[in-house]
């Protein structure tokens, strides 16, 4: 089987890669095992070591990684260098607060002396989407290297590049040889690693069914699994919402990463007493952006990541449209090379349409009228997935009283859905379930530990 890297901006074939074949794996995995039985017993000042180089390396050569992500996924070059330097910020947060984060705790007990300690588990598989080909692993494998485990990257197959380009950064950073390894395999050969009974854990990135998939295959050998699955993130506009402000940040909240993204805004809530108003200023905004080649500086939107993609968020347009819901602007495949899609906002939106119902991973707004708060926020919490949410209102008390209502493992009040390598990151209902990021997502594989003393 050959893993192809294309450039979905002009279709050409940048590298094409053989897949491992079962042996090989073998050998990747058994390689992972023995770097680990020696790594775990590392103290955090070595790893921070290891992992504040890897940072100094991210940004030494943030040119290169960017333009590798670019070429290989579409994404914007200028948000690529972003990418980049979040990478780098991740693994000088873990450098600095892992032995804080994974420090013994005391408790009470009728023995003379009690405390929990976080062990490490093991290697752990990460099976990972092509969206954010860079940020996706180093939040994974910031912490998991910082608490004493290793990785097995099962990277997306059209981002081999990527994937091959962080295994030989750790390697530069200093880490043991085989304590992060790329996997260049078909989805096909996972079921085989997730079996491994050298392999602790997995945590995926990905779609619904690749998740339910992974945490069945996971179940059955009783191996523990963190999933950050789909989303159709609410944004609610509220009648005192600074309007300006709001039409700018939903744009971006859309269409950030060619609108690539699960935790982007996919569903604009507004009350009647606003929408009218918003919808002109979106509108405007969205039709504004600048579509084009990835490399060029000036681009806000590039192509989508494959053209089967492109394919598919439109025949999910094209089917709302069908159930009734009306273009607005954009809708159209764009004639010519690449798999380009333009920025489209659709109005009359409801149940039993895609763009309600499902998620759109491309620049496409779905625009929902309200009636007041209390409908926003039954149309917000109307759908299976629970990622993030946004809340727009001019009275930051009444932010925070709706953000307790809405189901969803982040809500910004004022502000665009983002991770932080400071805030836990996770979903609930059919978006996931565990979370990344702070002292909760390195504390997901670890082995916590009570010890006591007579």
């Amino acid at each position: 089987m050959a893993i192809e890297s294309l450039n979905p901006a002009t279709g050409e074939l940048l590298e094409r890669f053989e897949a491992m074949a079962p042996e090989a794996v073998e050998a990747a995995v058994a390689a992972t095992f023995a770097a680990w039985r020696a790594w775990r017993d590392t103290d955090f000042a070595t790893r921070a070591e290891r992992m504040r180089e890897a940072a100094r390396l991210l940004r030494r050569d943030a040119e290169r990684h960017a333009r590798t992500m670019t070429e290989e996924m579409g994404k914007p070059i200028r948000e690529a260098r972003a990418e980049v330097e979040k990478c780098a910020w991740v693994c000088d947060y873990y450098a600095e607060t892992a032995a804080d984060h994974l420090a013994p705790e005391p408790g009470e007990s009728d023995g003379s002396k009690a405390y929990v300690r976080f062990d490490p588990l093991g290697p752990v598989l990460a099976v990972m989407p092509w969206n954010f080909p860079y940020w996706q692993v180093f939040r994974f494998a910031a912490p998991a290297l910082m608490a004493g485990n290793a990785g097995l990257l099962k990277h997306a197959s059209n981002v081999p590049r990527c994937a091959l380009a962080i295994e030989a950064l750790f390697r530069e950073a200093g880490f043991p040889e085989d304590l992060f390894r790329t996997l260049l395999v078909g989805a096909d050969q996972v079921g085989a690693v997730i079996d491994d009974p050298r392999v602790a854990a997995v945590t995926l990135t990905g779609s619904e069914p690749a998740g339910r998939q992974v945490a069945a295959r996971a179940g059955s050998a009783l191996k523990k699994t963190v999933l950050e699955l789909g989303g159709s993130d609410p944004f609610v506009v509220l009648e005192d919402a600074e309007l300006d402000t709001c039409c700018a940040v939903a744009t971006t909240a859309r269409c950030l990463n060619s609108g690539q993204s699960c935790i982007a805004a996919k569903r604009f809530i507004v009350v009647e007493a606003v929408y009218d108003r918003f919808l002109e200023a979106f509108t405007d905004r969205m039709r504004a952006l600048r579509v084009g080649d990835p490399l060029d500086e000036a681009t806000e939107v590039g192509p989508l990541a494959r053209a089967d993609l492109r394919d598919e968020l439109h025949e999910q347009v094209v089917r709302s449209v069908e159930r009734g819901a009306r273009v607005v602007t954009g809708g159209t495949v764009p004639e010519g090379p690449g798999a380009f899609y333009p920025p489209t906002v659709l109005v009359e939106v409801g149940p039993g349409q895609p763009a309600y119902e499902e998620e759109l991973f491309g620049p496409v707004a779905a625009v929902i009228r309200a009636r007041d708060e209390a409908e926003a926020v039954a149309i917000a919490n109307d759908t299976r997935f629970g990622l993030g949410a946004s809340l727009w209102t001019a009275d930051v008390e009444r932010g925070e009283r709706l953000a307790a209502r809405i189901e969803a493992g982040s809500v910004f009040v004022n502000g665009m859905v983002k991770s932080d390598p400071r805030l836990p990151f996770g979903g609930v209902k059919a978006s996931g379930y565990g979370r990344e990021l702070a002292r909760f997502g390195i504390r997901e594989f670890v082995n916590v530990k009570t010890v006591w003393v007579a």
